[in-house]
């Protein structure tokens, strides 16, 4: 890999498509867009061109051109994009049309992003949100990521390095120019004010709840005896059917999970084997302490099994399940549902999701 080589890649989705855009950057890129249509259009205006194979001249496609020269670019290179119909017929013979060019290579994963970031175009913050938002599929991560690409967070950082400058030539002058004229009397209330509100503000941003739990999603797991409804209460939250509903105790014998949005919050729900004692089924035992063990890396766990009987967590629903089929067990606090008719389901969806924005940045927050 040369940094100097002017790189190309469809930067659109995956063909066939009814547009695909190949993005060319490097110094190189006014070139290749001159051998391929004839001419170099007018930097930053879309123009129609005929694209012809460099070797023979065959028609390869009619495509909008848009150039860009650096450093004012995304890259920070002179940069251009073709914007071809998008079948992948037409993709490949241009992008072969370009590789035959003396100096052009396709680029490798993520290197527009790590040239934008060797030119100064964007720091690492920036970066790594616009990684994020390229993979969001909740608008709670899309906020998330749109405000850390956007330069928020480094912003303030940049904020807190010149509050620290200031308060350190402060304290510079006040250690070695205390008795001259021009040096305030107030500067050590001063300092000592600053270096608090500094304190408090950098420790404010780190108890935010970290992005982590807002890419992967928060973990909710179903758990309680064979046969309780974990099963039906799983398809119901994620409204399909991703587990078998049996009545035979012990259908579900591994973790299902299933990730799904809710309110725009990222959930993984997994249904787990029913737990009990005693078992003599090998298998069954695999499962139970599958089931246990996903239990101790839980962000919730919704138990459907009698009361107090769970196993110990700060984020513990419990859950009477099949509220169409049996009495009430009175639990204080208890969920009391039906997954088949849909009777306290809304109570339930409602209480994850105000748990859920408790332990995940909020919407605003840039310190993710």
């Amino acid at each position: 890999m040369n940094a100097a080589d002017t790189i190309f890649a469809l930067s659109s989705g995956s063909p066939p498509a009814a547009i695909a855009i190949i993005r060319i950057s490097g110094a190189r890129a006014l070139d290749a867009v001159r051998v391929l249509a004839g001419r170099v259009p007018e930097t930053r205006r879309a123009s129609l061109a005929t694209l012809r194979a460099p070797s023979d001249g065959a028609f390869l496609d009619q495509a909008l051109i848009l150039t860009f020269v650096g450093p004012d670019t995304a890259t920070g290179e002179d940069l251009a994009e073709l914007h071809l119909h998008g079948g992948r017929a037409v993709v490949n013979a241009v992008q072969e049309a370009l590789s035959a060019m003396e100096g052009l290579r396709r680029a490798e994963p993520g290197e527009f992003t790590r040239r934008a970031f060797a030119n100064g175009r964007m720091d690492l913050n920036e970066a790594e949100g616009l990684a994020d938002l390229l993979t969001a599929e909740t608008e709670w991560q899309r906020r998330a990521a749109s405000a850390m690409m956007g330069g928020a967070f480094s912003k303030r950082i940049e904020d807190w390095r010149n509050d620290l400058l200031n308060l350190s030539a402060l304290t510079e002058a006040e250690l070695d120019f205390s008795d001259e004229d021009d040096v305030s009397s107030k500067n050590k209330s001063f300092i000592s004010d600053g270096c608090m509100k500094l304190h408090n503000t950098i420790g404010s941003m780190l108890a935010v709840p970290t992005a982590e739990k807002l890419r992967d999603g928060l973990r909710v797991v179903l758990g309680g005896p064979p046969n309780c409804g974990k099963s039906t209460l799983l398809n119901a939250l994620v409204a399909r059917e991703a587990a078998i509903v049996s009545d035979i105790a012990g259908t579900t014998r591994d973790l299902i999970e299933v990730p799904v949005a809710i309110s725009g919050i990222p959930f993984v729900f997994i249904d787990s084997a029913g737990v009990r004692d005693g078992t003599t089924d090998s298998i069954e035992a695999i499962g139970i302490e599958r089931a246990r063990a996903a239990f101790d890396i839980a962000d919730m766990i919704l138990w459907l099994g009698d009361e107090g009987a769970g196993p110990e967590h700060s984020n513990l629903f419990e859950i009477e399940a099949k509220a169409d089929e049996i009495a009430p067990r009175k639990s204080p606090g208890a969920f009391r549902i039906s997954a088949l008719t849909g009777k306290g389901m809304a109570d339930l969806v409602g209480a994850l999701t105000a748990r859920a924005e408790a332990m995940l940045p909020p919407h605003a927050s840039v310190g993710c």
